[in-house]
C-alpha cells in the first residue's frame, strides 16, 4: 500500500470507465456503477444495439454501447472492462453494421450509430 492510499484511502481511478462493473454470462449483461442505477438486459431481449457518442470526455465516458430491449437495457462505456467481450459477441450478429462502428470511433460529435436491429 502506497503512502497516498494510507493517507487518503483508495486512489481515484485513472479513467471514469474504470468505476463500471460489467457482468457477462450466458443469460444477461449487467452494468453497475456506485452512482447510477444498476442496468441489466437478457441477451434474448436485445432488440437494438447502438453506439452513442457524446462530448462529455475525457472527464466522463464519451462513447456508450447501448443494448436496448422493450422493457430493459444497459449502457456500457467504451473502455470499461467487459466492453470488448460484449463487442466480440454482438459483432457476430447477422447484419451487424461494422461501417457504423468505425464511423462512431472516429466521431467527436453528439451522435448515435445503429449497429444492429432485430428483424
Amino acid at each position: 500500500m502506497g503512502i497516498r492510499e494510507k493517507l487518503f484511502g483508495k486512489p481515484k481511478p485513472k479513467n471514469p470507465e474504470d468505476i463500471f462493473l460489467i457482468t457477462i454470462n450466458k443469460e444477461f449483461i449487467r452494468v453497475e456503477h456506485p452512482e447510477r442505477k444498476t442496468e441489466e438486459i437478457l441477451w434474448n431481449d436485445i432488440q437494438e444495439i447502438k453506439l452513442i457518442n457524446t462530448d462529455e470526455g475525457p472527464f466522463a465516458p464519451d462513447v456508450w454501447l447501448a443494448l436496448l430491449g422493450e422493457n430493459s437495457g444497459c449502457l456500457i462505456p467504451h473502455g470499461a472492462k467487459g466492453f470488448e467481450t460484449v463487442y466480440e459477441i454482438i459483432s457476430k450478429y447477422d447484419n451487424f453494421n461494422f461501417d457504423n462502428f468505425i464511423s462512431s470511433m472516429s466521431c467527436t460529435d453528439n451522435e448515435e450509430f445503429l449497429l444492429w436491429k432485430k428483424e
